[in-house]
C-alpha cells in the first residue's frame, strides 16, 4: 500500500466560489452576486467577500462565467501583414481600445487575405468563443474575401473601404494625400512626384487618388507614379530613378524636372532619402520629400520628415465601440461608416531652414 510522504498535505487547488463563501460567512449566491457588482448586497457584507477573495487568492473562472452569462468578454480580430508599421499600430489600438472597455482580444494574423484563409480564421476565432470580429482588410483581395462569407457574429472592418454593407472605420487616406501634396505646391514646386505603395491595398490607391486630384486641381503635370512596395529598399530603387531624372534635368538645364516627391510611406521615403544622399543631391535644399505614416524614426532622420499622421488610437478606439454598440444592442442596422481625419505633421524634409 502506498504511502503519503511525510509532513505532505494535500495536493494544491486553485480556491473556488464555495471556498470564499466559507471564509465570508455567506452564501455561494451571495459571493456571485458582488462578483457580478450586483446592487442588492449590503456594503458591510461586500467587504467582507472582498477581503476573503484577496486572502485566498481568488480568480472567478471566466469558462463557467461564460456557460451562465453567454458572454465570454473575448473580442477576435483577424489581421494581415501585421509586421509592417500600420497594421502592427492598428492591432496595438484594438487592443488598448477593447481593454479599456472590459475586452480582451484573440487575435489571428495571415500570411495571405485569400476567401479560405479568411473562413478559417473565422472559424478558429468562433472556437474560441469571441463574441465579434474586427477584420483589417487594407487588400483589395481581402475585401473580395469578406464579401463571400457567411459571418455567425457582429463584424467591424478597418481600412476595408465602403463596398461592403459591413460597419467599418478607416483613415481619410486621399485627405492626407491632398494635404502632403497641396503643402509641397505651396512651397512653389510646379509638380510632386510620387512613389506610391503596392497597386493591391487600399490605402496605396486612395493615397494616389488624393495626390493626382491635388496636382489636376492645381493644373499642375501628373507624373507617372512609380510603384513600391512598403519597404526602404523599394524606396530606394525608387529614389535612385527620381535621382537619375534630377540629373538629367540638371545636364539639360530644366529647371521643371523633379524638385518634390511624396512617398505613400515613411519606410519608403528613408530608402529615397538615402538614394539622393548617394546621389549627393540636398534634401530639401535641392528635391523636398514627403512621407505617410508619421513612424516613430521619422522626426530623426536627417533631415526631420515631413509626413501624415495616422490616428490609430482613435480608429481602435472607434472599431471597438461600434462592435460593442451591435453586441449590445441586437439589432441589425445599415452599416455604419466612421472616418478618422489625419494630420500634416511639417518637418525639415520639404522646408528649407
Amino acid at each position: 500500500m502506498s504511502q503519503t510522504a511525510e509532513g505532505a498535505g494535500p495536493p494544491h487547488r486553485a480556491p473556488t466560489m464555495a471556498d470564499v463563501a466559507q471564509v465570508a460567512g455567506v452564501s455561494h449566491q451571495t459571493v456571485s452576486r458582488v462578483l457580478s457588482n450586483h446592487p442588492n448586497v449590503r456594503e458591510s457584507t461586500r467587504s467582507e467577500v472582498q477581503r476573503a477573495i484577496e486572502q485566498l487568492g481568488y480568480r472567478r473562472n471566466s469558462s463557467a462565467r461564460a456557460l451562465v452569462t453567454r458572454r465570454t468578454l473575448t473580442l477576435g480580430v483577424v489581421a494581415c501583414n501585421p509586421t509592417l508599421f500600420g497594421p502592427a499600430s492598428t492591432l496595438f489600438g484594438l487592443e488598448e481600445a477593447a481593454r479599456d472597455e472590459g475586452y480582451m482580444v484573440s487575435a489571428v494574423t495571415l500570411r495571405q487575405f485569400t476567401s479560405r484563409a479568411l473562413e478559417e480564421a473565422i472559424e478558429h476565432l468562433s472556437d474560441w468563443g469571441v463574441e465579434g470580429i474586427v477584420v483589417i482588410v487594407p487588400h483589395r483581395a481581402a475585401v473580395a474575401a469578406l464579401s463571400e462569407l457567411r459571418l455567425p457574429f457582429p463584424v467591424v472592418t478597418v481600412e476595408g473601404g465602403h463596398s461592403l454593407p459591413i460597419h467599418g472605420v478607416s483613415v481619410d487616406q486621399e485627405l492626407g494625400a491632398r494635404m502632403v501634396t497641396g503643402h509641397l505646391l505651396a512651397g512653389g514646386h510646379r509638380t510632386v512626384w510620387h512613389v506610391a505603395g503596392p497597386p493591391d491595398w487600399l490605402e496605396a490607391g486612395a493615397r494616389v487618388d488624393g495626390w493626382r486630384a491635388t496636382l489636376e486641381e492645381a493644373g499642375a503635370e501628373v507624373p507617372e507614379p512609380l510603384i513600391g512596395d512598403w519597404t526602404p529598399l523599394s524606396g530606394y530603387r525608387a529614389g535612385q530613378e527620381l535621382a537619375g531624372r534630377v540629373a538629367a534635368g540638371a545636364a539639360r538645364r530644366q529647371s521643371h524636372g523633379v524638385t518634390a516627391v511624396f512617398v505613400a510611406n515613411d519606410q519608403m521615403a528613408l530608402g529615397v532619402m538615402r538614394a539622393f544622399r548617394e546621389a549627393g543631391l540636398s534634401v530639401p535644399g535641392q528635391v523636398a520629400i514627403a512621407g505617410f505614416d508619421d513612424i516613430p524614426e521619422a522626426e530623426f532622420f536627417a533631415p526631420p520628415l515631413t509626413t501624415v499622421r495616422q490616428d490609430f488610437a482613435a480608429v481602435g478606439q472607434a472599431s471597438i465601440r461600434l462592435l460593442i454598440s451591435q453586441l449590445e444592442s441586437g439589432v441589425t442596422r445599415e452599416a455604419e461608416r466612421v472616418v478618422i481625419e489625419p494630420r500634416l505633421i511639417v518637418r525639415g524634409s520639404s522646408t528649407p531652414s
